[in-house]
């Protein structure tokens, strides 16, 4: 029988209201934070929409992936091809007599958004050598990483019909390279980068919130005449990070304005407040059949969440699991969920495990539980599973 238990945390009640709606001119847009794994606001976040350049994270998570498991290095030197140097738009200005290290080319990718240096990275890691087998592993990698709504034709996101991501994918993307690959991703501050002495005039990182102190330090811009002007942004500030994605606004100009309006919006419309602590009992459950009749549980990690600043009463927690939790339990088994609700917000699911080992219990355990349960169900009572 799945059990639902309502938990009351010190200090925290019942939310009164939901937190205002920020309003957007964006087509579609996302904001997350990563620390409480909250969405704080969606608009059409769903909608398979081109993402022009946006797409090149998912290169990149792939170039890192190869880089961890040994397929690559960052001093490795790759040769440019005819067809990636023929590719225009954003570019490194690569010529097909050059041979560029994966470190450079990276960069190309992060600062100069760089197409060419896209193509090149994509063909090296591609399973047939080519960009276009390299579209199909991104989108075969995509649905492995829950990213539903995501399909490549291509490596740098060159207008294609069949190329389309969703922001809550670019999100989840962003999200994975900030927490699995914290090695890489100080190239995603990186304001310049002047590859070779060529074209200097174009060595600055396009994203316009790195120079404006408030905590930014990524990841991508994207633009294309289809999908307009995007960006998917990252900034810290205290313990905070939050991770917004915009698409489909009118001018650069208004990319900016918006980005750094959603971001401060972010930061000071919600206070965190710590639910609890990691291994730290906050509920029990029954046990059928175990030695004790009872078992503690307890979140993997701190958990904290994030509450409106005009409605700081406190949040709705609930925890469910199948009551009762057979017997033999490990201490660290999965148990159940604790699932926290923020009106107007996503809710947040977290997982719970046993605090303590339950052995199966012996013979007579076995008979008196049983014995209970037949009780139970002649006379409707509550039976006792110990």
């Amino acid at each position: 029988m799945r059990t639902i238990l309502t938990v009351l945390f010190l200090g925290l009640g019942v939310l009164t209201g939901p937190v205002a709606a920020f309003e957007t001119a964006a087509k579609s847009a996302i904001v997350l934070d990563v620390g409480t794994d909250q969405t704080l606001m969606e608009k059409n976040a769903d909608m398979a929409l081109p993402p022009a350049s946006m797409s090149k994270l998912m290169t990149l998570n792939m170039v890192f992936e190869a880089l961890e498991d040994g397929r690559l290095s960052l001093d490795q030197i790759l040769p440019v091809s005819q067809r990636a140097a023929a590719y225009g738009g954003s570019s490194m200005f690569l010529t097909d007599q050059d041979r560029v290290s994966v470190e450079d080319l990276i960069r190309g990718v992060v600062v100069l958004s760089g197409n060419d240096a896209s193509a090149v990275l994509a063909e090296a890691v591609s399973p047939d050598g080519t960009e276009r087998g390299f579209a199909q592993m991104m989108t075969r990698r995509a649905e492995q990483l829950g990213m539903t709504n995501s399909v490549f034709a291509n490596s740098n996101g060159w207008p294609a019909p069949a190329h389309r991501m969703s922001m809550r994918d670019l999100a989840v993307l962003a999200k994975r390279l900030i927490t699995e690959f914290p090695q890489y991703y100080g190239y995603f501050a990186e304001t310049e980068f002047e590859f070779d002495g060529r074209v200097p005039d174009n060595r600055f990182n396009r994203n316009p919130l790195l120079d404006l102190n408030i905590g930014a330090d990524g990841l991508k811009t994207g633009h294309t005449q289809e999908a307009g002007y995007g960006l998917v942004g990252s900034a810290i500030q205290g313990n905070r990070r939050i991770v917004f994605v915009l698409s489909g606004l009118d001018t650069e100009r208004a990319r900016a304005e918006e980005s750094e309006r959603i971001a401060n919006w972010a930061f000071r419309q919600f206070a965190e407040k710590q639910l609890s602590e990691e291994g730290i009992v906050i509920a029990e459950a029954d046990v059928w059949m175990g030695q004790a009749s009872r078992v503690g549980m307890a979140t993997t990690k701190d958990v904290s969440i994030l509450i409106p600043i005009l409605d700081r009463e406190g949040v709705n927690a609930k925890i469910t699991y199948e009551s009762p939790i057979l017997a033999p339990i490990e201490a660290g088994d999965k148990v159940a969920e604790l699932i926290v609700s923020v009106p107007g917000l996503s809710d947040a699911t977290h997982t719970l495990i046993a605090t303590e080992t339950v052995p199966r219990g012996g013979f007579v355990v076995r008979i008196r539980t049983a014995a209970s349960a037949l009780l139970k169900q002649l006379t409707g009572q509550a039976a006792s599973y110990f």
